[in-house]
């Protein structure tokens, strides 16, 4: 199954064979949001969003619509049908469905879910996110209302760059989270350093956690670094929306508005202590990576390069010599 939608994603897995990793596929992704011109016409930017979603849509439509692919929850895999229920976040109120993705603003979406639902005064609230209270989980309900919910509700979920979301997850786990150091960072060390037995797992390199991925099960990956695809299943389920990191706040407010939230509730701005990756951090990450690591690695992700329309790691030689 995986092969055959490989093969169909644009012919990028023979790019990756081939080594061709610099950016080919989609137009311009994801410009940003700009305001709409007085004279009609659309904006570049917004021309360029429409060919974006126009060309996510017809991915989508080409790899989903092949009859191997799962077209309903109920013919996944009692596992992966596991993971994409406790992903999906119900609001009964406002009728509809969010796939949280893990480091995609999730975090300000469940503030959000909290803040419609009455369990959180604001968004603007203060205090490390509980992730599990006052949350309604998909997987939590029964089939008959799985069914009509999925059905019936509007659904949505957030993507971002496979790779800017994976350095992401490296960053703030490994140089900001003792959990996740000392359950994760100390054996990763250990399995690929020599003499690394001595680490408190505070010093794992991005080497070193693309080398850990590559040994990974994708279905029993953390969330964090578990392909989009497989924690919300784009084919066994139709979301109405996609929004993108890129465009964070121009599409959250799309979707607010559709959803018809009241007028107080707003996407969140961005905490002060937050490190963002920009362009430069990612150029620095990927160039001083060893390019066969990346290459062996973007099968894994494939799905969520082809799928949401973004181009794959630039790491030739002349880009990463700029």
């Amino acid at each position: 199954l995986m092969f055959g939608v490989i093969l169909a994603s644009s012919g990028l897995l023979l790019m990756i064979e081939r080594g061709i990793l610099a950016q080919v596929g989609p137009p311009p992704p994801h410009p940003p949001a700009g305001p709409s011109r007085r004279d009609g016409r659309d904006s570049p930017a917004e021309l360029e969003l429409e060919v974006l979603r126009d060309t996510r849509n017809r991915t989508i439509r080409a790899l989903c619509g092949q009859r191997s692919m799962p077209h309903s929850v109920w013919e996944l895999p009692p596992g992966q049908r596991r993971t994409v229920l406790r992903h999906l976040l119900v609001s009964d109120k406002y009728r509809f469905l969010y796939c949280y993705v893990p480091k995609v603003a999730c975090s300000n979406w469940k503030r959000i879910l909290k803040v419609l639902d009455g369990a959180l005064e604001s968004v603007d609230v203060q205090g490390k996110m509980d992730h599990k209270s006052d949350l309604v989980f998909l997987g939590d309900m029964k089939p008959e209302e799985i069914s009509y919910r999925l059905k019936h509700y509007y659904k949505f979920i957030f993507v971002r760059n496979p790779m800017e979301r994976l350095l992401s997850a490296y960053r703030n786990k490994f140089g900001e989270i003792k959990e996740y150091q000392q359950k994760y960072g100390v054996e990763i060390v250990r399995r690929y350093r020599k003499n690394g037995g001595n680490s408190a797992g505070d010093d794992v390199t991005f080497s070193e956690f693309l080398r850990y991925l590559l040994d990974e099960d994708v279905e029993r990956m953390n969330e964090h670094w578990m392909p989009i695809y497989n924690l919300c299943q784009p084919c066994a389920v139709r979301y109405d929306f996609i929004g993108s990191y890129e465009r964070l706040h121009a599409d959250a407010n799309h979707v607010l508005e559709h959803i018809q939230s009241p007028s107080f509730v707003r996407f969140p701005e961005r905490q002060a202590w937050y490190k963002p990756v920009t362009a430069e951090t990612l150029h620095y990450y990927l160039c001083n990576t060893q390019r066969r690591l990346i290459k062996e690695l973007l099968p894994k992700y494939i799905l969520d390069f082809s799928l949401f329309a973004y181009p794959l790691p630039n790491i030739t030689s002349e880009f990463c010599r700029q």
